[in-house]
């Protein structure tokens, strides 16, 4: 796969709201069969699209890369031969530095920085007035990918926001759909008796209302369209905590869940465990490998490793 290919492949995964950690090699110390340059995805599954370096190096980025889409941070991942480095995948005092001691390698180090790319905050605008419209230009300044809805129009998995400015259109059918889908943010632009008369109608249970916010917004006095979009993102940003823990995974590929570990009894490195990852099965489990040269040294002589 080439660059552009790569690149072109971050573009379709961006577009279909799929995380995703683009790793770039920065520098290299010899012998690597890695270059600058070079670089690879790694995917929610674990699974590794592009060139980072040899089944050891590609284990290390895997497993690192799978880390850094639970936290969201990027990092730059230094992977050395050396035995000294300390704890594995410890920080380095340098912030932002992960150093990894790969005994796999070959000899040579790679610097390797390790992007995340997690699809903004999803939010689903309803209706075609000003105060819609501005909440769509206003929540994409803000950095959502904001899109206008139709009521009827299938909810995504992933939706964190619904608000609705339709004024008096088709209400009711969407605030039922949303909560009952489990949104993080629903919010309704309505003065506060309409917004209450709307609610009332609802066929929902009363702990099922308080999902819904109405009117929407924080009072800060908001007049025009864009001031009254600006209360609702306000609102919305207070939230955030809870609306995080409320957030529902994403879909089939594109969900995140955290990464189960093993350590390879061959060489010590700790390997992430995905469908694709090398293994043994024995009478106390699976084992794990970083590769096929390390699978096969443990089935030639099992007893060797008396961890495994």
């Amino acid at each position: 796969m080439t660059n552009t290919e790569l690149l072109n492949r971050a573009d379709v995964l961006r577009h279909g709201r799929t995380p995703f950690v683009l790793a770039t090699v920065v520098h290299t110390e010899r012998p690597t069969s890695a270059r600058p340059g070079d670089s690879a995805l790694v995917l929610p599954d674990g699974t590794v699209e592009g060139f980072v370096g040899g089944t050891c190096a590609e284990t290390t980025v895997q497993l690192q890369g799978l880390r850094v889409l639970e936290t969201g941070e990027s990092l730059l991942l230094r992977i050395t031969p050396a035995a000294d480095t300390g704890t594995e995948g410890a920080r380095d005092p340098v912030e932002g530095l992960v150093t990894v001691a790969n005994p796999c390698l070959s000899g040579g180090t790679l610097d390797i920085f390790l992007e995340a790319n997690l699809p903004p905050a999803l939010a689903y605008v309803y209706g075609h007035a000003p105060i819609a419209r501005a909440l769509l230009d206003v929540g994409r300044v803000l950095g959502l990918d904001a899109r206008p809805a139709s009521p009827g129009e299938p909810l995504p998995p992933d939706l964190d926001v619904v608000v609705i400015a339709t004024h008096g259109r088709d209400e009711e059918t969407v605030l039922t759909e949303a909560v009952r889908a489990g949104v993080p943010y629903i919010g309704l632009v309505a003065s506060p008796k309409r917004g209450a008369a709307v609610l009332a109608g609802l066929d929902l249970g009363e702990e099922q209302r308080t999902h819904v916010h109405t009117p929407a917004g924080l009072d800060i006095g908001a007049r025009t369209p864009a001031e009254i979009a600006l209360s609702v993102y306000a609102e919305i940003i207070a939230l955030r905590p809870q609306m995080a823990r409320a957030a529902r995974p994403a879909a089939g590929s594109a969900a995140l869940q955290a990464v189960t570990e093993n350590v390879d009894p061959v060489c010590g490195m700790t390997v992430a465990i995905t469908p694709a990852t090398l293994s043994l099965d024995r009478a106390a489990g699976s084992v794990y490998f970083c590769g096929p040269g390390c699978q096969h040294a443990f089935a030639d002589d099992p007893s060797r490793y008396a961890h495994a």
